[in-house]
């Protein structure tokens, strides 16, 4: 794992050392419910700042704190570098990226080139911090569900940033992990379940009877089971890809919207860069869903509803059904939210027509369509808009500049 990746990046640029600074890595920090997106070490034991935090927790009187805007697309450019270095030990097969800071590597098959485990550990830390100047803290297991929980739980808190879990130590190891939630797969949800049925630690989960924990949480209770015991059977080289089930989008509004037109707007935006997706996967959705929230000063929640359609993967053919839902459901509540979903997919089969459909003019806008993708994929998504993304209320010129719903 890459140390408060953000924040060191955002360190290393300002030629800062990354243990020392006290930086976070902030979006919208012009309000107060800004959201820290990293900090550095010496944020969260100083001022106990940490990922999650809000501007109005800040401690501003501090003048050796810097406040760094997110750049989603240099973090990206340096996880590839990162990538790169990874590569020098490991063939490409056997790396998982796990998310932007973290990452599986198999080196079972790189000692006879690189020594022991530790060497080659060592080595990759050491190559890392001379090049990029960052510090990185790893954990080694016998599987990566070992692995993953030495880094969560020993290995960031040691000067060393290495901790190695083995079979033979889950009784000290992981039946010694205090809180249900330190463990990876077991959220506040799960662990609130586990704790209804007496399980409180990860001891007593692993002293329960497999069949109770899989008659009480079906598959999910299985995977507790072995993972309480230390089992995974993954292998990095055994890539599985999942069919979607279905393609979606959703955001938050800046600012409540009290005109109906201006929502749609935003809905439009939003069907046409979910139908790019559908195009670019070759299949069709024949199930629609819209969801709007309410403003929080509303009365009113908002709505959820969905609606079945011809198969189809065109934005000219989807727009109109999604406007439909809203001006049929829309109660006339300022809008802060808007998310939207096509299910029931399918791989596109062919063009299908009906008798009283112009062939030509279906054909035209398909054509067309797969033309703006493909200028959109090389250009970016602001290559090619429709005049009314620059009225008012529209968001998307300003969230294609956007990367991971931040600025690039």
């Amino acid at each position: 794992m890459l140390n408060r990746f953000f924040a060191s990046v955002e360190c290393v640029k300002r030629r800062l050392n990354p243990l020392e600074a006290y930086l976070v890595v902030m979006s919208n920090a012009e309000r107060a419910g800004g959201l820290v997106l990293a900090a550095t070490p010496k944020m969260k034991s100083v001022h106990h700042i940490k990922t999650g935090s809000r501007m109005y927790e800040l401690p501003t009187w501090d003048e050796r704190i810097i406040i760094a805007p997110p750049r989603m697309k240099l973090y990206l450019k340096v996880n590839a570098m990162i990538q790169a270095i990874f590569r020098r030990y490991v063939p490409a097969e056997f790396i998982h990226v796990y998310s932007i800071d973290e990452c599986f590597l198999d080196i079972t098959g790189s000692h006879l080139l690189f020594g022991s485990t530790d060497e080659i550990v060592r080595k990759i830390q050491r190559d890392i911090l001379e090049e990029l100047r960052l510090y990185v803290t790893v954990g080694i297991g016998d599987n990566p569900l070992l692995a993953k929980l030495a880094l969560d739980n020993v290995a960031k808190n040691r000067p060393d940033g290495i901790a190695e879990w083995r079979y033979e130590d889950v009784p000290e190891t992981i039946w010694k992990i205090k809180h249900l939630e330190d463990v990876c797969g077991i959220g506040h949800r799960t662990a609130a379940h586990l704790k209804r049925m007496g399980i409180f630690s990860m001891y007593q989960l692993s002293q329960t009877p497999l069949p109770v924990l899989k008659s009480a949480m079906g598959v999910i209770g299985e995977q507790l089971y072995y993972h309480a015991h230390g089992l995974d059977y993954s292998r990095l080289n055994e890539k599985y890809v999942p069919v979607n089930k279905s393609y979606g989008k959703s955001q938050i509004l800046e600012k409540d919207y009290h005109v109906p037109a201006e929502v749609e707007i935003v809905i439009r935006e939003m069907v046409e860069e979910v139908a790019m997706r559908l195009r670019q996967n070759h299949v069709d959705t024949s199930v629609i869903h819209l969801s709007v929230g309410y403003s929080k000063y509303s009365i009113k929640k908002g709505f959820s509803h969905q609606a079945k359609i011809p198969s189809t993967n065109s934005s000219h053919a989807l727009i109109p059904y999604f406007l439909e839902l809203f001006r049929r459901y829309d109660e006339r509540e300022p809008v802060r939210s808007i998310a939207i979903s096509c299910g029931k997919i399918t791989l596109k089969a062919g063009l299908q027509l009906n008798l009283f459909e112009d062939v030509n003019r279906t054909l035209n806008h398909e054509q067309l369509e797969v033309t703006v993708d493909k200028i959109r994929m090389r250009y970016g998504f602001k290559s090619l808009m429709h005049a009314s993304s620059l009225l008012n209320g529209a968001t998307g010129l300003k969230r294609s500049e956007m990367v991971g719903g931040h600025k690039g």
